[in-house]
């Protein structure tokens, strides 16, 4: 198989189960808008931009890192898997008991003195929760390492589907069988509340323990028998990824975990709902840029060394961004239809749909991030990881600014923006660090092209009425198909 075709042939697997996770995450948000209100919707999206977070941190940078060193440590793979893990279960423990020692106060601030007790049980969840998924990443990072990209995707979709079971359970089934039926009520007394928020976070702690325990295979070849001097090489490569990670995580959440604190108040809980709301419908696009960066990462690195590798990730680049730009336009023309995954509501404040006007920034927002993605490459194989610090640092920077200058005035509007300039500046210094230290012969003309196109037909699109918005997609889409032909028919050919 030619690595084109692998290369493809591995996004493609991690594409589809990206997107079956993705979808029935999407097909659960109706059933959450509808069973909470806004501003308790508020508090869900708000604590899961403050667990992304964490989540980057008890990662520790070792899912780039485990790919990079298993290049440079030719011969040893266990060692190196071996390291990877020890580092994680490290962290992991560490902030376990860390957080339970001290949920009360984290709950108190989380909460800002109302609910303390639910915000405490919140807390503690989220410490198992966030325990769990960072364990699972080396293992992860395992299997797409040794190409099992069908076991990565079962276990991925078997812990949504997992995740989607309990919630179903807790919020509709498990209610009507209390009411119904005098056992089950006796069953639930003391620990099960109908309507409690808590019971989502109750749900997706035990999806993330079950996958752990699916990944055992991957981990029972763990041995304590670490490498010292590689724990420091490794460390020294990584703490520039994890400042960036959180860094990038910061200019993707911090809207979510401050729009709460900026708007004080049930206005500013409601904003966040909204705002978190129709972000769900961005989702398509984000899980496409998810798929190819776990395609995309080992593919980068195994293929480093090949001559013709530069312009490769040139090709890459371009025809990565196009399918973006299509999935961004079509999105924009069916949102017609896409919104009734989300409840209208009654009209005002509780209105979910009020928000949806600013998807097509949302969505332009992915596409940016997809680029500076992709763009990160020349610092990850070139070890100049200093350089994620120095960009997402930045980035970090003007996201703070942004936010506290905008969120006041124009709430989740502002938000949205203030993302969009951000990953507009990380994208500039990104390509003009990148081209001075580890060039690629990007053809910006032409992705810029395309860009300001795509943007202009995505905004008309979801103004125009369902059947005008898809005429101007299929229209673009055929001359995309047209345009690039000769590139697309010569890709299938070599890769046959």
């Amino acid at each position: 198989m030619s690595v084109v075709k692998r290369f493809i042939s591995d996004t493609a697997i991690y594409g589809l189960t990206t997107i079956l996770s993705r979808m029935l995450g999407f097909i659960m948000t109706p059933f959450l808008t509808k069973k909470f209100a806004t501003a308790v919707y508020g508090v869900f999206t708000n604590l899961y931009a403050y667990a992304s977070l964490v989540n980057a941190i008890l990662a520790f940078g070792m899912e780039t890192t485990y790919f990079r060193y298993l290049q440079k440590v030719e011969g040893d793979k266990q060692k190196v898997f071996d390291t990877s893990f020890f580092i994680t279960i490290i962290s992991s423990a560490l902030f376990v008991l860390t957080v339970l020692t001290f949920a009360n106060p984290i709950g108190y601030w989380l909460s800002e003195g109302e609910n303390v007790a639910d915000y405490a049980m919140y807390v503690k969840y989220f410490a198992v929760i966030l325990a769990a998924d960072a364990l699972a990443v080396v293992p992860f990072a395992k299997l797409r390492a040794e190409g099992r990209p069908i076991k990565y995707g079962l276990i991925k979709v078997g812990n949504i589907l997992i995740y989607v079971f309990f919630v179903l359970f807790f919020l509709y089934l498990l209610p009507y069988l209390v009411e119904e039926y005098p056992s089950w009520k006796a069953l639930t007394s003391g620990w099960f509340r109908e309507g409690w928020l808590g019971n989502v976070f109750i749900a997706n702690l035990i999806a993330s323990v079950v996958t752990l325990i699916m990944l055992i295979p991957q981990m029972i070849s763990f041995r304590f028998n670490v490498d010292k001097t590689l724990i420091k090489q490794m460390l020294s490569y990584t703490f520039p990824i994890l400042i960036a990670n959180i860094s990038f995580i910061i200019n993707e959440n911090l809207d979510k975990m401050m729009l709460p604190r900026l708007i004080p108040g049930e206005r500013g809980e409601s904003d966040l709902g909204i705002y978190g709301a129709v972000a769900k419908i961005a989702v398509f696009l984000n899980l496409f840029v998810t798929a190819f960066r776990l395609g995309a990462e080992p593919f980068f690195f195994s293929y480093s060394k090949n001559e013709n590798a530069r312009k490769t990730y040139a090709t890459i680049m371009e025809y990565f961004v196009i399918v973006m730009l299509l999935v961004m336009v079509g999105l924009c023309a069916n949102i017609d239809w896409l919104k009734h995954f989300i409840p209208s509501g009654k009209g005002g404040d509780q209105d979910y749909w009020s928000g949806l006007f600013i998807v097509p920034v949302l969505l332009l927002n992915y596409v940016l991030l997809g680029i500076y993605m992709n763009l990160s490459v020349w610092y990850k194989l070139s070890d100049q990881t200093r350089y994620a610090l120095y960009i997402s640092g930045i980035g970090a920077i003007a996201t703070i600014i942004l936010n506290f200058t905008l969120i006041p005035t124009y709430s989740y509007v502002g938000a949205a923006l203030s993302t969009t300039i951000t990953y507009l500046l990380m994208v500039g210094l990104s390509y003009f660090w990148g081209q001075k230290n580890y060039s690629i012969p990007y053809n910006v003309k032409k992705i810029s092209i395309y860009m300001i196109g795509a943007v202009a037909l995505a905004f008309a699109a979801f103004h125009l009425h369902f059947w005008f918005g898809n005429l101007l997609f299929i229209a673009f889409l055929a001359i995309v198909a047209y345009l690039e032909k000769g590139v697309i028919l010569s890709i299938l050919k070599r890769g046959k």
